[in-house]
C-alpha cells in the first residue's frame, strides 16, 4: 500500500476504447480481428465516421472523417450503421459496475466517466493502479469493451491523464500527479491541452505559446492581459480556465447524477439530406423541430418565453447564415404558437440560399405551471389538446399521429422518429 495524506484524493477518468466500434464487435461475434467502423448513414450527410476500431486506425482512418475518404483508406472496412439504443443501454451497464467500486461516478459523456475511488482503496486494500486493473477485467469480462484509466489528485489531470497517456500505452492505465505535472505534462504541445481545439491552438501560437508550459507559466495576470487584447475584455473568465486547466488546478467534485438538473434550454437541430431551396420547405421542417423542442418541453413541465433560430446555408465551403432569438409575447410550449415566432425569425433573418442546417430552441424556461397566461386564449384547453396529443405518441410512437405537411417530400418527421440524437437507434 502506497502511504496517502489524507486530504489526497484519488480521481479516474475511465474511457470506453472506440466506444460505438467496441459494441458493435461485441454484439457480432467475428468482427473482432476485422476493421470495423461506425457511421451515418452514407446517403444522408451524417455519412461520416462516428467510431473506428483500433484495426481500422491502424489504416489512418479518424472519427469525423468523410466515409468515401475513410473507405479508400481501407476499402475492406466493414461499415456499421449506428445502434444508439445498444450505446445507451451498455454506457449504463458500464456505469453500473462502476458503482460496484465506488459510489462517486459521474457520468462526463456517454463514453466515460469521472470515479472518486479515494474511499475504495482502503476497502478493496490495493493501489490506485491495482483498482484501476480490476475494474478494467470486470469490464472486459462483463461486456467486452476495453477501458482505459487516467488516474489523478484532481478531474482535470486525470481527463488529461486519460486523454495524452493512457489511451497511447499498452496498459491503457496512466497516472498524473501533482508532482508530474511540470515535467510530463507542460512539454506537451498546446493543443494536447484539454479544452484546446484547432481555433485557440492558433490563438495560442500567435501569442507565443506553444507548449502547455508555456501557458501555465504565464501569470494569470499577464494572460487576461493577453485575452482582452485578443478576445476582449469579457475574457478574463476562459484566461483563467485555460491557466488553471495547464496548471492541473481543478477543485470541483465528482458528483453523481450531474446531468439531474433543470435544463437551461431545449433544442434540436438537424442537417438536411439535401439543400433546401424554398420557404415551403424550409417551413415543414421547422415546424417538426417546433413540435419535437415544444413536446420536449411539455414533457418535462416547462414553458419558454424565448426562441432561439440557427440556420446555415450553402455552399459547405464558405457556408452563411443567422443564429437568432426573441421574446415571445406569452411563455408558452404550444407548439404552433412557438412556431408563429420561429417561422417569423427565419423568414426575417434568411438570405434565400440553400439551407443545409436549421435548428429551434427554446430558453428562458419556467415552470409551466405558474407562468403567465394569455387572456384571449383558452390556455386550459390547449394544454389539454396537447396532453392528449403527447399521450398518444407516448403509447404507439412518435408516427402515430403526424402532420399532413410531414408526409409531403420535404417531411422528415417519419424519418427522426425511428432515431436517437440523429442516429438509428
Amino acid at each position: 500500500m502506497v502511504k496517502r495524506e489524507k486530504s489526497d484524493r484519488t480521481i479516474y477518468l475511465s474511457d470506453c476504447q472506440s466506444f460505438y466500434a467496441s459494441v458493435e464487435k461485441a454484439s457480432h461475434p467475428g468482427l473482432e480481428n476485422l476493421p470495423v467502423v461506425v457511421a451515418g448513414d452514407p446517403a444522408r450527410r451524417s455519412g461520416i465516421i462516428l467510431a473506428a476500431c483500433p484495426i481500422a486506425k491502424s489504416f489512418g482512418i479518424s472519427t469525423a472523417q468523410r466515409l468515401g475518404e475513410a473507405l479508400q483508406l481501407c476499402p475492406d472496412a466493414i461499415v456499421m450503421r449506428p445502434h444508439m439504443q445498444r450505446y445507451i443501454d451498455v454506457s449504463l451497464a458500464i456505469t453500473d459496475i462502476y458503482k460496484e467500486y465506488t459510489d462517486l461516478v459521474e457520468v462526463f459523456s456517454i463514453d466515460e466517466q469521472f470515479l472518486d475511488v479515494t474511499g475504495s482503496l482502503n476497502h478493496f486494500r490495493c493501489t490506485p493502479e491495482e483498482l484501476a486493473v480490476m475494474i478494467q477485467k470486470k469490464v472486459a469480462a462483463s461486456m467486452n469493451i476495453r477501458v482505459r484509466v487516467g488516474i489523478g489528485p484532481t478531474k482535470i489531470l486525470a481527463k488529461q491523464a486519460t486523454d495524452n497517456f493512457a489511451k497511447k500505452n499498452a496498459s491503457g492505465i496512466f497516472t498524473l500527479g501533482k508532482e508530474d505535472v511540470e515535467k510530463v505534462l507542460w512539454p506537451l504541445s498546446v493543443d494536447k491541452m484539454y479544452g484546446v481545439g484547432s481555433r485557440m491552438t492558433r490563438h495560442f501560437v500567435a501569442l507565443g505559446m506553444t507548449t502547455i508550459g508555456h501557458v501555465a507559466r504565464t501569470p494569470l495576470a499577464v494572460l487576461k492581459r493577453k485575452f482582452r487584447a485578443r478576445f476582449g475584455k469579457q475574457s478574463d473568465i476562459q484566461a483563467e480556465v485555460m491557466w488553471r486547466t495547464a496548471n492541473g488546478l481543478d477543485d470541483s467534485p465528482v458528483t453523481p447524477g450531474t446531468f439531474n438538473v433543470a435544463p437551461k434550454s431545449i433544442g434540436h437541430g438537424m442537417t438536411l439530406p439535401r439543400d433546401y431551396t424554398t420557404a415551403e420547405e424550409v417551413d415543414i421542417v421547422l415546424l417538426e423541430l417546433t413540435e419535437e423542442v415544444c413536446r420536449d418541453a411539455r414533457a418535462k413541465g416547462y414553458s419558454s418565453g424565448t426562441v432561439h433560430v440557427f440556420c446555415m446555408c450553402s455552399p459547405y465551403d464558405a457556408p452563411t447564415g443567422f443564429s437568432q432569438q426573441r421574446k415571445m409575447p406569452f411563455t408558452t410550449n404550444n407548439t404552433l404558437k412557438v412556431f408563429g415566432s420561429v417561422r417569423e425569425i427565419f423568414h426575417r433573418n434568411w438570405n434565400g440560399h440553400p439551407v443545409r442546417k436549421v435548428g429551434v430552441t427554446l430558453g428562458s424556461l419556467e415552470d409551466e405551471e405558474i407562468t403567465q397566461l394569455d387572456l384571449f386564449e383558452d390556455v386550459t384547453k390547449l394544454r389539454k389538446l396537447d396532453s392528449v396529443l403527447d399521450g398518444i405518441k407516448d403509447r404507439f410512437g412518435n408516427t402515430a399521429i403526424i402532420r399532413a405537411s410531414s408526409l409531403m417530400k420535404a417531411g422528415l418527421a417519419a424519418d427522426r422518429a425511428g432515431k436517437i440524437g440523429g442516429h438509428y437507434r
